[in-house]
């Protein structure tokens, strides 16, 4: 029988390259070298009950039925760690987890700089104390080098890769395009989307198959503009790929040598960032291509990645909260109007169910008593 202590690791799992089923796979490889490892995928609603020495880590997958949630008040674990793509700017994106990081020893917010650094300016600065800031990784083998050349100044190709989430704020990209119609701005993702005006739908593409692959090859600059997004993967994967990342600060990066920032919410600002872009000399995106290169491989890959998530484990910190009513009160009420299924709002406002006049009233309480508390927190900060 073995010695070693169990990790039971709650999160997605599964063959597909990119986040987050790279992170289920790439972190169990390496906690394996120092502990059993049992899998949980982060959306079933099994309970673990721990055994002497055992440690819970992962997702808390949007919901109190969920496994982390249902399992890490259990009496037993050595040690609970939670693992959460954090962003603050949609507050019904992470309140929920003010419920959670209370009973975790610590809490790995995976989230861009932007948002760790300004943690203690937002409404969840109570959290400060258990937080500790995760960056994401990449496995460059899977997201080997593909742009070797760059197109000339002026016709240069920009691409966002991802879905039509709202957070990605696609109506911004949208704008931005219908401003400048003399760029090529496309789009990869899910065909099934509806069209984005100015913007080249060309549907989903498998970026490891020779067709994607070739067709990734073709852009310069990789372009995300969302209003409340941690730290998406795809500025990992087209940095490894070649391409020069172009994003709003809230999509989690500001400050990095590598990456040109454009504002949020400023039409006229963001296009000449992106004009610029498509003018800059060749040896200037060589020399950014050749920084994010250097990134990669010395902080944003796995190995750091799960070096920080075992400095947790091993760590014996589990520091108190603040408990501040007003913060946590209001988290409560945005973790209940979350568009989550299991929350009381969602189950409450249910197609098919008895009650539609009173749903719709329940609806114009909750979004008035939204903006009311949104107003507050723009007069004064919490």
């Amino acid at each position: 029988m073995s010695s070693r202590r169990t990790v039971h690791f709650v999160y997605a799992f599964g063959p597909n390259k990119s986040c987050p089923n790279a992170i289920g796979r790439e972190l169990t490889l390496r906690l394996e070298n120092e502990f059993q490892v049992i899998q949980h995928h982060w959306n079933s609603e099994e309970v673990i009950y721990p055994s002497d020495g055992d440690i819970l880590l992962g997702h808390p997958y949007y919901s109190p039925s969920k496994c982390f949630y249902r399992s890490m008040k259990n009496k037993g674990w050595s040690r609970v760690i939670g693992m959460w793509p954090f962003s603050s700017g949609d507050l019904t994106h992470s309140a929920f987890q003010d419920q959670v990081i209370r009973h975790c020893d610590l809490f790995l917010l995976i989230t861009g700089p932007y948002y760790f650094k300004n943690l203690g300016q937002t409404i969840y600065q109570d959290w400060l104390p258990k937080a500790r800031h995760l960056d994401l990784g990449v496995n460059r083998n899977d997201f080997p080098v593909l742009k070797q050349n760059f197109n000339p100044p002026t016709q240069r190709k920009f691409v966002y890769i991802g879905s039509k989430t709202t957070y990605k704020n696609l109506p911004y990209l949208s704008a931005l395009a219908l401003a400048n119609p003399h760029l090529s701005i496309s789009w990869i993702g899910n065909p099934k989307d509806e069209a984005l005006p100015g913007v080249a739908s060309l549907g989903y593409s498998d970026f490891q198959s020779p067709e994607g692959k070739a067709l990734v090859s073709q852009f310069d600059f990789l372009i995300t503009v969302g209003s409340s997004d941690a730290n998406p993967a795809t500025i990992l994967e087209s940095m490894a790929w070649g391409l020069v990342p172009i994003c709003t600060p809230q999509s989690g990066y500001d400050s990095c040598p590598g990456i040109l920032n454009l504002p949020l919410g400023d039409i006229e600002s963001a296009s000449k960032v992106i004009n610029a872009a498509n003018q800059l000399e060749d040896a200037v995106l060589k020399n950014m291509q050749q920084t994010n290169w250097t990134a990669l491989d010395g902080h944003y890959n796995w190995d750091q990645f799960s070096k920080d998530v075992l400095a947790a484990i091993q760590s014996s910190e589990s520091p108190r909260l603040n408990s501040n009513l007003s913060r946590r009160a209001i988290l409560y009420y945005f973790s209940l109007i979350a568009p989550w299924d299991s929350t009381l709002y969602s189950r409450m406002a249910a197609p098919g169910k008895k009650g539609t006049a009173t749903r719709k009233a329940i609806k114009h309480l909750f979004s008035a008593i939204s903006s009311s508390i949104e107003h507050t927190i723009q007069k004064k900060r919490l």
